[in-house]
C-alpha cells in the first residue's frame, strides 16, 4: 500500500533514545518527537535536566522519560539499554545529541606568531593540554561510539532502526581557535558515513546534521557581553559570514530531524545534513 507524504512522516509509536535530552537543542527535540507520539527515553548525566524535559513532556500529554547516564561507560549504557526495553521495548530510533567543548582544547588567538611562543598569557596549539583535547574527543565521538554500539543491538531485534549524529559545519570547514571540536565533529561525520556503509545490510539507517550557530545557552556564554548584552567580536563575525544574517533557532533544526527519522527519508543512509542559514557556503 503506497503511503501519503503525511503518512511517510509519521512517527507515532515510535521509541527513541536521546542522549544530551536535558540540553537546549536535544531537549527541543525530545519535546517535539514527543508531540507527535513518539516515545522518549531522555539521557544525560546532569539527571535534573533532564528530568526537567520529562515533566514538560509529561504536562504536555507526551510519553517520556529521563535517565542519568555516562556515556562513557558501557556496562551503564547497556543497563540503560535493558531498562528502556522492559519499559516499552528496543528503541527505533537513536539521536547522538550530547557533546560540547573544553576552553582546554581551544587556544585563546586565531594565530600563531612568533612572539606568541613562550607566552604566558596566550595559549596556542603548542601550549593545549592533552587531556582537554582528549575530553573533547570523549564527550563528542567516543559518546557517539559508545550508545551507537549498544544501542544498535536493540535495533537489531527488530531488523532496522535509525540512528542520527550531530556533527557541526566546524567539521566542514575547522573554526579558528576550537581545534578539538572542529576535529571532533569532523570524526562524527566520517564515522556517520563510515557506519551508514556497515549497517545497511540489516536495516539500520545512519544520518548525521551539521548546525551551524544556534543561539542556545551555552552559545550565549561566548557570544554574548554579560555587561553589555551586546554580540562579542567573534559573534558579530559569526553573522557577517551566514548569509541569512542571524543566528538559528533550536526549532529550526526539527524539520530536517524528523525527515532524517522517518519513513520519508527511508532511501537515505551515510548523508551530513548542514542546517547553517549558508553559513558553509559563504567563501568571501
Amino acid at each position: 500500500m503506497k503511503l501519503s507524504v503525511m503518512e511517510l512522516f509519521d512517527l507515532s509509536g515510535r521509541i527513541t533514545v536521546i542522549t544530551g535530552g536535558g540540553g537546549e537543542l536535544c531537549g527541543t527535540m525530545a519535546e517535539a518527537l514527543a508531540g507527535l507520539g513518539v516515545k522518549v527515553a531522555i539521557l544525560d548525566i546532569n539527571l535534573d535536566q533532564a528530568r526537567h524535559r520529562e515533566r514538560v513532556i509529561r504536562a504536555a500529554g507526551g510519553t517520556a522519560r529521563a535517565f542519568r547516564c555516562d556515556l562513557l561507560n558501557a556496562a551503564e549504557l547497556q543497563e540503560r539499554l535493558q531498562e528502556i526495553t522492559a519499559l516499552w521495548e528496543a528503541p527505533d530510533i537513536l539521536i547522538n545529541g550530547a557533546g560540547g567543548n573544553d576552553p582546554r582544547g581551544s587556544t585563546t588567538k586565531e594565530f600563531l606568531e612568533l612572539a606568541d611562543v613562550d607566552a604566558p598569557d596566550i595559549k596556542g596549539f603548542l601550549d593545549l593540554e592533552f587531556e582537554g583535547f582528549q575530553s573533547v574527543f570523549n564527550v563528542n565521538f567516543m559518546g557517539t561510539f559508545l550508545p551507537t554500539q549498544v544501542f544498535a543491538r536493540g535495533m537489531l531485534r527488530k531488523k532496522k532502526g535509525t540512528v542520527l549524529n550531530i556533527s557541526s559545519v566546524s567539521a566542514l570547514t575547522p573554526l579558528t581557535k576550537v581545534g578539538a571540536y572542529s576535529a571532533a565533529k569532523a570524526a562524527v561525520s566520517s564515522f556517520t558515513h563510515w557506519l551508514a556503509v556497515h549497517l545497511a545490510p540489516v536495516g539500520i539507517r545512519v544520518n548525521a546534521i551539521a548546525p551551524g550557530f544556534f543561539m542556545t545557552e551555552q552559545l550565549k556564554f561566548l557570544h554574548i557581553d554579560p555587561q553589555s548584552g551586546d554580540l562579542t567580536l567573534r559573534a558579530r563575525e559569526v553573522v557577517a559570514h551566514t548569509p541569512m544574517g542571524r543566528y538559528g533557532e533550536p526549532e529550526e533544526l526539527l524539520g530536517t530531524v524528523v525527515w532524517l527519522l522517518s519513513d520519508a527519508s527511508r532511501f537515505v543512509t551515510g548523508s551530513v545534513v548542514v542546517v547553517d542559514g549558508g553559513f558553509s557556503s559563504l567563501s568571501i
